[in-house]
């Protein structure tokens, strides 16, 4: 009857509303994710009612779930329970189903309860490329798949940003520079149809691109230049950092990226360079306390390279296995150590050994003596070798003194107490004596001064103490100066063994090197070792290290990644709206060639790239948080770029690339609280001279205290795949305050009074150094009135102005009026703390 009833209605016209399919994987799996898995998940020990509702046999054996029959299934009895002893979740959770989620799991069981495998779990295969109306607006395919969703929603891309909007953004997502006026007026006045991507080509050819794009790698990384801990010794790995900065410039292709910095030491005959690489995994805390028992710390090193391997690589949270199965992800405690005994080869201690009160590294390490360090230790060497002939003549004259008052007197020698087999001979008339027993007399007697009597007579000689003074300060030089940076090595296998609850003291089974079992296993013939895992990650049918890199990728440009929860693609991870176009994005990378530049260079010449950043109120209504692209992302630069951008705009900079980290201007006393013991001098070591205008990128980064002007940056403790941004009065007070911006202000003033009379023109030539654009009419006026009130007050306080005047180390120009350039200078870090100034829109 209701099939009659059905059939009429449709005959008829009259409307039947349809209930939408359920998606497993976007509709269902985050409630349950959330809600149930924790108690009715994989893992064992914490599972409730042996009820495993991340399984569909599972779940309908235990009647739980009953297909197209939600009335009956009691999943939908307990959610809707009123009884709180039966009610799920359970009300001592403090987790809640909402009513649509009620109804959408209602809906997923009449639809017949269809499971799906998590999406990120299955290798992606590229979507075709879909159908859009406005085709005009379409430059590369990124383009259609962001079209399509808007015009689903009923949106319109927002128009393309203007060409100083464009070149400013590119210039900050590829080398965080500022472009100098010069090359804004050449890329407005190039009218060719290639112009902006002539302009990506050259941005992405800069020697300063490598630099940028090392930054977000240093985050995940956890690189710094100390070890961390109250001992905190300074390291060497800056090697290691100037190598991602090669390795980006050079566009090493991402899969030998990641073999080389995961097994690059094991690639036949290793170059230096592929050793160096290694040190991505060496990039951990070291604890060289008093207390630190050396294998508890050298477990926690293992867990800590598992941990970064898996968030960089992977994009899933793996500690949870560490003690037990994954409450969420299929991830199993023998997956976690399986995977870890490619790291468990390594010839470490646990802790650092002692090089000088400063330095601090742990073996396997490569010396890598620079030019300066040759030149010093061969004149250590030469001083050594003068030195030792000088003392040689003093030791000879003692020795020839002393053994002539013993061969010929037996008595004597025994009263020197030579050795029994020399009296033996020196007993002997001459005459009697054999050639070899005169050879030996000769040998053994000297072997007898040189270890037990020449320290007496001649270890305070001047010569001596020479030899032993110039050698201990070779040592102490080596130690202090040439760099030894810490790589991975596989020259001690051990047994790995699972450990009950994570704790090194209760092994439990051993196992050997595989692969998680949810995901593809190694290639064939892949070697069961470091070398195995880097290629197994990089290898086609993995599912995941192409989505994440892409994801990040994204998440450079764009502020957010495609997913959301770049260092989780695990279940409990954001469903990716844009899914189809991750999967297109990760396949086109892998196929060709993994070249980052390549696939960088598709996003950047995107119509969705080129977007203004100026949002609508229809946009904001329908797509408040941006997650269909319907406009350009607009953020803050982090911290390291605003401060080379205010060095960058004020002429300052040193773009020197590489080297040794440098010491900039930091709060007096900055580490003075971890001086606690007389074991080393922790007074900053401020540099002077060019060094305190380096990138932000060199600045020499201590573990326990990181630099304080570089805020929301990573603690570079763990591996941070994703930039948090906050906004705190101490951000701005910063920017403010900070004598990097104050001196640099004054320099822009000075640069500006020195190339122009006029005040109009000096005002606009500083704004558009900072910001890339001339002011406006009404900003010139605003700017004017600032400039003339500063210039008021410092002429009434010539004392606070010549004060102002003086922060930083770089010279002023003395013919200047102090209270105009004091006021210009005012003005000058106002621009530079405009919203504007900060923002990459």
């Amino acid at each position: 009857m209701q099939f009659v009833i059905t059939f009429l209605m449709i005959s008829l016209g009259v409307g039947i509303e349809v209930e939408p399919p359920v998606d497993f994987n976007r509709d269902i799996r985050p409630i349950l994710s959330e809600n149930c898995f924790y108690c009715h998940g994989q893992d064992a020990n914490k599972r409730k009612a042996d009820l495993r509702l991340d399984q569909k046999e599972s779940a309908i054996k235990s009647g739980a779930i009953i297909p197209k029959e939600s009335g009956k299934s009691e999943l939908v009895k307990r959610i809707h329970s009123d009884k709180a002893s039966e009610l799920m979740p359970p009300p001592k959770s403090n987790r809640r189903l909402t009513a649509e989620q009620k109804k959408l799991l209602e809906r997923w069981i009449n639809q017949g309860a269809g499971y799906d495998a998590h999406w990120a779990f299955v290798a992606p295969k590229r979507p075709s490329i879909p159908p859009v109306k406005n085709k005009a607006w379409v430059r590369n395919p990124i383009d259609t798949f962001v079209l399509e969703k808007l015009e689903a929603s009923g949106l319109t891309p927002s128009p393309e940003a203007d060409k100083i909007t464009l070149i400013k953004r590119l210039s900050i997502d590829l080398t965080g520079l500022p472009p100098t006026p010069r090359e804004v007026d050449e890329f407005l006045a190039d009218k060719n149809e290639k112009a902006y991507e002539s302009l990506v080509d050259r941005l992405l050819a800069s020697k300063h691109y490598g630099e940028r794009m090392a930054l977000g790698w240093l985050d995940a990384a956890r690189y710094a230049d100390s070890n961390g801990f109250q001992q905190d010794g300074d390291t060497w790995q800056w090697v290691w950092r100037d190598w991602v900065v090669r390795a980006f410039n050079d566009d090493l292709p991402f899969d030998q990226f990641t073999i080389w910095q995961l097994a690059g030491d094991l690639l036949p005959d290793a170059t230096q360079d592929q050793k160096i690489a290694t040190g991505f995994n060496r990039n951990h805390l070291l604890n060289g306390e008093g207390g630190a028992i050396p294998e508890e710390q050298r477990n926690v090193i293992l867990f800590d390279r598992m941990d970064t391997t898996s968030t960089t690589w992977l994009g899933l949270t793996m500690a949870c296995a560490q003690c037990h199965d994954h409450k969420y992800d299929p991830i199993t405690q023998k997956d976690y150590y399986s995977l870890m005994d490619a790291f468990n080869r390594l010839p470490e201690s646990g802790t650092p050994q002692f090089f000088s009160s400063r330095i601090r590294v742990a073996a396997p390490f490569i010396e890598l003596p620079t030019e300066e360090n040759k030149v010093q230790i061969a004149k250590f060497e030469s001083m050594i070798k003068s030195a030792e002939e000088d003392a040689r003549k003093v030791v000879d004259a003692a020795y020839e003194k002393w053994s002539s008052e013993i061969i010929g007197d037996a008595k004597k020698a025994m009263e020197k107490g030579v050795p029994d087999n020399v009296l033996k001979v020196l007993k002997k008339p001459e005459p009697e004596r054999s050639d070899a027993e005169k050879k030996s007399l000769k040998t053994d007697l000297r072997k007898h001064f040189d270890e037990k009597v020449k320290a007496g007579l001649t270890g305070k000689d001047p010569a001596i103490l020479k030899v032993e003074t110039t050698k201990k300060q070779l040592n102490d030089y080596k130690g202090d100066k040439m760099p030894r940076v810490m790589v991975m090595s596989d020259s001690k296998p051990r047994e790995t063994k699972i450990l009950d609850r994570g704790e090194y003291l209760n092994p439990k089974e051993k196992v050997s090197f595989n692969t998680p079992g949810f995901l593809p296993g190694l290639p064939k013939d892949a070697p069961l070792n470091r070398m195995g895992l880097a290629q197994w990650l990089v290898s086609p049918e993995h599912p995941l290290t192409s989505r994440v890199q892409i994801n990040r990728i994204w998440q450079h440009f764009f502020g957010i990644g495609l997913v959301k929860t770049s260092e989780d693609f695990g279940v409990q991870s954001e469903f990716p709206i844009h899914g189809k176009l991750l999967d297109w994005l990760a396949v086109e990378f892998r196929e060709k060639g993994w070249r980052t530049k390549s696939i960088q260079k598709l996003i950047l010449t995107s119509a969705t790239y080129r977007q203004a950043g100026k949002v609508t109120a229809e946009q904001r209504s329908i797509d408040p948080e941006n997650k269909l692209y319907s406009r350009s992302a607009r953020f803050r630069m982090p911290s390291p770029l605003l401060r080379d951008w205010a060095l960058a705009s004020s002429g300052l900079i040193d773009l020197k690339i590489g080297g040794a980290p440098v010491y900039p201007y930091q709060p007096d006393g900055v580490w003075e609280a971890l001086a606690i013991t007389k074991e080393r001098d922790f007074t900053y070591p401020a540099s002077s001279g060019k060094d305190l205008y380096r990138r932000s990128l060199y600045t020499f980064w201590r573990r326990t205290v990181g630099p304080a002007n570089m805020f929301d940056a990573s603690n570079r403790q763990t591996c941070r795949v994703r930039q948090s941004t906050t906004s705190t009065p101490l951000h701005a007070l910063t920017m403010l305050n900070d004598p990097t911006w104050v001196e640099a202000a004054r320099m822009l003033a000075q640069e500006t009074m020195k190339a122009h009379k006029d005040l109009d023109t000096r005002l606009a030539d500083a704004f558009r150094k900072v910001v890339c654009r001339p002011p406006t009419i009404e900003e010139s006026k605003i700017l004017r009135r600032a400039y003339e009130k500063q210039e008021a007050i410092y002429k009434a306080d010539p004392m606070g102005a010549k004060a102002f005047l003086s922060v930083g180390s770089a010279k002023r120009d003395e013919s200047l009026d102090p209270s105009s350039h004091a006021g210009l200078s005012a003005v000058c870090l106002a621009i530079m703390n405009l919203d504007e100034a900060m923002t990459r829109e």
